[in-house]
């Protein structure tokens, strides 16, 4: 075996595919901006980063451009990780790299939740990368074939390191990841996030934070900047600090980024907080709303949106310039027979255009899975990726036996995308937000960027405005927006450029559940649990 750390050892870092009809993976809007991809592989430019500089990498990006065999046999050592939804890509790789007589480093969410669906792996490469990849390192050193690295100490982010974001093609992207904190404060039933990283939200300092944004700058980078914490408001004091620094880094650096997140609904509460958000230049926060009805957000102690008026949460962000985004959960226990009624109401009234409605999954080694399993519930492959056809929660979920009928879950889940993304409902809450935003938008394009949007706008026009489905609600919306607050038909045509992949994901969606209403039709629900659970067969 070729000594890994004493010469400059050839490192692959690839990352597998998600599906086209995943929520978050929308290439058609990709395509209109010239770019391949939303987002780049944050957690692998941290792992090249945490790897010896004295190696070689590459990193291949399986969603922009094709992993070829002459990539695996360039390298001496190939390194993937990833989540629940790449299960099978990662799965069919670590095949194919040993195919080729390579080693494969695997670690990551999913890998670090269930380590032996990875068994095949030469070395698993668990929990937080600070603390586990010096461990592998070490025994790498020594000569060691294969290893598993796990530790519950979590990661010291003062002493994280810059990314390498040298190893990507930023025009490849809509956006570019950063990381502040890990960890989340509350804790509700069915997140992963408090398993992973803790309920004590860990920061890096603010220095680190404008010496990454100071690294993409160097390298000719400028727009999108998506901050991936899974609550940026954890310690809403250390982001109100973080953020007056960064109010004077762009201000000197002339904007050269605006920003998106992921908040609880408390932010709202805070002027000073949103305010400073607005001097920086967010437009996006994606927000955990989960459900409209209080007593199950009680009951899965998600508190911290009880008796929070979504509709009051979302037109206040709209007056700092913020856009929300919507993450919501059918299937719980609790929930009413009104809830498809409810959370349609919630998403048209509160104008919320991108709501991302899933099914509850029990994920691996969360309370919820926990509880599940205790009351004998929890289906035997509730840890495995399911089906062929599945993609991430917006179609994978109820891994459990069903306390409400199943087929009645799955019909208010085809109910509720079925409405919302009416072209005519989805529309009204395109207006809803073009006419109520107050943008004050700093980041300033520069003359090819300009000419990116004007051909992204004239594509927008071309596939939203001249179909049949939608013109009328286009130019109705853009005609509206345009004379009444011009300053928002920025985002509300941006808003109709989703709307193309959000109707094909959703006619995906309905397909895929009526296919499982008629098996579960055909069977009965108590056969199919039985034949899940393992206890039974499917019938003739």
């Amino acid at each position: 075996m070729k000594d890994l750390l004493g010469g400059h050892t050839k490192c692959l870092l690839v990352q597998t595919k998600f599906s086209g009809f995943s929520f978050w993976n929308y290439e058609e809007v990709c395509d209109m901006v010239g770019a391949k991809y939303p987002a780049s592989s944050l957690g692998l430019l941290t792992v090249a980063a945490l790897l010896p500089q004295n190696w070689i990498f590459k990193l291949i990006d399986e969603n922009v451009e094709p992993l070829l065999n002459d990539h695996l046999k360039w390298a001496d050592i190939v390194c993937t990780g990833g989540m629940l939804t790449q299960q099978k890509s990662m799965l069919n790789f670590i095949k194919r790299v040993h195919d080729l007589d390579r080693i494969v480093v695997v670690g990551g969410p999913d890998p670090t939740s269930q380590p032996d669906v990875y068994y095949e792996a030469d070395f698993l490469v668990l929990g937080e990368g600070e603390v586990t990849i010096p461990m592998f390192l070490n025994d790498l050193q020594k000569g060691s074939k294969s290893g598993r690295y796990f530790s519950e100490e979590k990661a010291n982010m003062l002493n994280s390191v810059v990314p390498r974001y040298d190893l990507i093609n930023f025009r490849n992207y809509i956006m570019i990841g950063l990381q502040f904190t890990r960890g989340c404060p509350f804790n509700c039933e069915f997140c992963d996030i408090i398993e992973l990283y803790g309920r004590i939200p860990r920061f890096k300092s603010n220095e680190q934070v404008i010496k990454e944004l100071q690294s993409l700058y160097d390298l000719g980078y400028r727009g999108h900047v998506d901050i991936v914490d899974d609550n940026f408001i954890g310690n809403k004091k250390k982001a109100k600090d973080l953020l007056c620094e960064l109010k004077k880094w762009t201000k000197n650096h002339r904007y050269p980024f605006y920003f998106a997140t992921e908040a609880s609904i408390n932010l709202a509460d805070d002027d000073e907080l949103l305010q400073l958000m607005k001097d920086v230049d967010f437009r996006y926060v994606f927000l955990g709303i989960e459900t409209p009805e209080n007593e199950t957000l009680k009951l899965n102690n998600k508190t911290q949106n009880v008796n929070k008026p979504i509709g009051d949460a979302v037109r206040k962000l709209l007056s700092y310039g913020i856009v929300s985004n919507g993450g919501y959960i059918i299937g719980f226990d609790s929930e009413s027979r009104q809830i498809a009624d409810n959370m349609i109401d919630s998403i048209q009234k509160s104008g919320i255009c991108m709501a991302m409605i899933s099914l509850l999954y029990a994920l691996p080694n969360t309370q919820l899975t926990r509880r599940l399993e205790s009351e004998g519930r929890l289906f035997q492959q509730a840890s495995r990726s399911i089906g062929e056809s599945d993609i991430d929660q917006t179609t994978s979920g109820l891994n459990f036996i069903t306390l409400i009928s199943r087929i009645e879950i799955l019909k208010n889940f085809i109910r509720v995308i079925s409405e919302i993304y009416d072209p005519s409902n989805y529309y009204k809450r395109v207006i809803y937000t073009g006419l109520n935003i107050r943008p004050h938008y700093r980041y300033n394009p520069n003359f090819r960027t300009w000419l990116i949007y004007m051909r992204s706008f004239l594509r927008v026009c071309s596939r939203a405005g001249f179909n049949s489905a939608t013109g009328f609600y286009y130019w109705k919306m853009f005609f509206t927006v345009i004379f009444r607050n011009p300053k928002g038909i920025e985002t509300a045509v941006n808003l109709a450029a989703m709307f193309i992949h959000l109707r094909k994901q959703k006619e995906y969606g309905v397909s895929m559940m009526n296919h499982t209403i008629g098996e579960l039709e055909k069977i009965g629900e108590e056969a199919y649990n039985a034949m899940i659970l393992g206890n039974n067969r499917r019938p003739d």
